[in-house]
């Protein structure tokens, strides 16, 4: 049996039919330029990164100087990499610029965002003040700095010898070279983790605070019970990218010391550089860098699974 539209009702249908096919299209054309909007950042993400990294673990498991073709040679750079003095020096150089700077830096950011975290006239100066040094070219602010730490003609020596005290030798001793590096670092990197802690607490209630003094909670009960429970989330990325950015420190490194005193101050990083691009072992470069890149991994994993027990709200998320 055939069903008779009528006519009132066949052109709305014929309509309805005509205006989906156009959405369509529509959609269509729409997901199309999205595409293609999205093929350069594509293309700059294979071509730029994954295929070095693929590259990468390829060559590190040859035997590769740059002047010949690439070596299979298997697991070699790793089994060599065990007897490398050198590679245990840079590593041990790079866990204790890491333990050291991290923690003080953290720490410094923390009472500086407390101390910015006020409603005073002039405030947004000091902010940018503290701030800017993060957005100094790391090269240029250690090109500054290794004048400053100069035993003879430098600032910090100069101002310690108005107090009376004999300045050291900053970046010519293999014992204060590295601490001369962490200050540096410090100096130009708590910026960004100030900024971030800033914004934390900025984000906590007032009423928190109110219904805490209502209780009777003094200073110190306000900050444990109210402030480090509700900037936990803040604190927690900063230890994150803190951590990662220390292992990758490279740029102050290279100008301030080079390495040195007799490989003081020699991190992963810098070691990677040598190997690859000084010695032209880059197969043994690369298995340097993977190493880098599990450790950095296993680390930010272990953060990820204790942040399930101190970081607020962290399972709701």
């Amino acid at each position: 049996m055939t069903v008779k539209l009528a006519p009132a009702q066949a052109k709305r249908s014929g309509a309805f039919a005509e205006l989906t096919r156009a959405f369509t299209g529509l959609r269509r054309e729409e997901t199309l330029a999205g595409y293609l909007f999205l093929l350069p950042n594509f293309l700059g993400f294979i071509v730029f990164m994954l295929f070095p990294i693929c590259f990468a673990f390829y060559i590190m498991l040859t035997e590769w100087s740059l002047s010949k073709p690439p070596e299979f040679i298997g697991l070699k750079n790793f089994e060599v990499m065990l007897d490398d003095r050198l590679f245990w020096k840079s590593l041990s150089n790079s866990i204790y610029y890491t333990v050291v700077a991290v923690p003080t830096g953290i720490f410094i950011a923390f009472w500086l965002a407390l101390a910015l975290n006020r409603k005073m006239r002039g405030i947004i100066f000091f902010r940018t003040i503290y701030f800017l040094p993060q957005v100094t070219l790391t090269v240029a602010a250690a090109t500054i700095w290794r004048w400053m730490y100069q035993p003879n003609v430098g600032l910090i020596n100069y101002i310690l010898g108005l107090f009376g005290i004999d300045g050291p030798n900053w970046i010519h001793h293999t014992a204060w070279a590295m601490p001369a590096v962490i200050i540096m670092s410090n100096w130009q990197g708590i910026g960004s983790a100030m900024l971030i802690l800033l914004a934390g607490l900025q984000g906590i209630p007032e009423e928190y605070y109110e219904a805490a003094s209502i209780d009777g909670a003094n200073g110190w009960q306000r900050m444990r019970f109210v402030t480090l429970p509700m900037l936990s989330p803040a604190i927690f990325f900063v230890v994150v990218t803190s951590l990662i950015g220390a292992f990758q420190s490279f740029d102050q490194f290279l100008v301030l010391t080079n390495g040195g005193p007799a490989d003081a101050t020699t991190p992963l990083t810098l070691y990677i550089y040598n190997s690859a691009f000084k010695f032209l072992k880059m197969g043994y470069g690369a298995a340097l860098a993977a190493v880098l890149f599990v450790i950095i991994l296993i680390i930010t994993i272990v953060q990820w699974q204790l942040a399930r027990r101190w970081v607020f709200g962290f399972e709701d998320n």
